[in-house]
């Protein structure tokens, strides 16, 4: 059977269809070479330069470093405050056990109260086997009366003493919390600064990192001049005072790098600062881990802490608290011993070691080592002990 329908006319077959097509493809083909002009055209961000990748790196350094203190002081609280939350909890156990005492006492005289029937003292001299008996028993009850009301009030002063215990270490718990929390976020603050640093320090060339470290070098150097300088001046200062006659004063720095006081006066702050000393030398070549206190690796405010520890003298653990600890002491008068702290924000702290130098942990990636103190901005200087 023969089919009725139209043959269908392919678009192409006919000159409008070809004319359409045609003016398709070409429109296609213009968008196609627009876009490929306008990427072409679109600015293309410079790379950096080396010196502006090391002052990315240095102030990323820098952040990673507030960020620790932050982190240390944020453990610290939230150790003091689990220390208090334990105290508590072992409070209230130990009250939890005084109020099931009172508890167990007052059974006691319940059970007594429920032999006797709670009769009337005529009922209990009538049922009495003998007078003397019934003597014996009111005797007995009157001072079970008197020992019950003692144990009713121990009880509830027991019961208010927990319920107040109780709210106290809910309180600790709550800020242990977001100490906790502070924790958190301070610790991801730093892991953040560092993978940044990383990762631009990754994508240099070989030719660039050799740069960069040319560039560091040129910057210790500069500081190591003026190290020199510093101290050059201060033993020029100190001769003349001897020849003034004023003699030493003790804020020499002796020009010494072994610990040496140099103008020692011998009195108790001295002779803890080279204790100290003694034993931040004795942590050079370990590693700068942030948040780390010993004894394998340190930050920097880690260091400064377990040397003076190692002396006898107890330092909070931030650079922020750091600085508020003991007399403070200008530049041209620092003693080896000596806390030396940089930047506007007090984020670092080293150790003077004498001649301008000190001892300190520097950064992450590098080790505990001496360096001088006019490598970063200094803030000021204390003298614990």
């Amino acid at each position: 059977m023969a089919s009725h329908r139209k043959p269908r006319t392919s678009v192409l077959a006919s000159p409008t269809g070809r004319r359409t097509a045609a003016g398709l493809t070409t429109a296609a083909l213009a968008s196609v070479t627009l876009l490929s002009q306008s990427a072409e055209a679109a600015p293309r961000a410079p790379k950096p330069t080396v010196e502006e990748v090391k002052q990315k790196v240095d102030d990323l350094y820098h952040q990673a470093e507030v960020a620790t203190q932050k982190y240390n002081a944020a453990k610290e609280r939230a150790d003091g405050q689990r220390h208090t939350v334990d105290s508590l909890l072992d409070a209230s156990a130990k009250r939890a056990e005084k109020m099931n005492e009172s508890r167990r006492l007052l059974g006691t005289f319940a059970s007594a109260q429920y032999r006797t029937g709670g009769m009337n003292p005529t009922a209990q001299l009538m049922l009495a086997k003998d007078p003397q008996q019934f003597v014996d028993r009111n005797h007995l009850m009157e001072r079970l009366t008197g020992r019950q009301k003692q144990a009713v009030t121990d009880y509830q002063e027991q019961q208010a003493a927990a319920t107040k215990q109780r709210a106290q270490a809910t309180r600790s718990l709550e800020r242990l919390q977001a100490s906790q929390a502070s924790l958190k976020e301070s610790k991801r603050s730093v892991q953040d600064k560092l993978a940044e640093a990383r990762q631009l320090l990754s994508r240099l060339t070989a030719q660039e990192k050799a740069r960069l470290a040319e560039l560091e070098r040129q910057k210790e150097a500069a500081a190591k001049r003026r190290a020199a300088e510093e101290a050059r001046k201060q033993q020029e200062r100190e001769r003349q005072r001897q020849q003034d006659g004023g003699g030493s004063t003790g804020g020499s720095t002796g020009g010494s790098t072994g610990g040496s006081t140099g103008g020692s006066t011998g009195d108790s702050a001295t002779s803890k600062g080279a204790k100290a000393l003694a034993f931040a030398r004795a942590q050079i070549g370990k590693p700068y881990v942030w948040g780390a206190t010993g004894p394998t690796s340190y930050d920097c405010s880690g260091l400064t802490q377990a040397a003076w520890k190692a002396a006898g003298v107890d330092l909070p653990r931030t650079t922020w608290d750091q600085v508020k600890v003991g007399q403070r002491v200008a530049t041209k008068d620092l003693q080896p011993g000596d806390l030396v702290f940089f930047y506007d924000d007090i984020s670092h702290v080293g150790m003077y070691l004498g001649d301008g130098k000190m001892v300190h942990a520097p950064k992450p990636g590098a080790s505990v080592r001496e360096e001088s103190i006019y490598y970063m901005p200094i803030y000021g200087s204390v003298r614990p002990g």
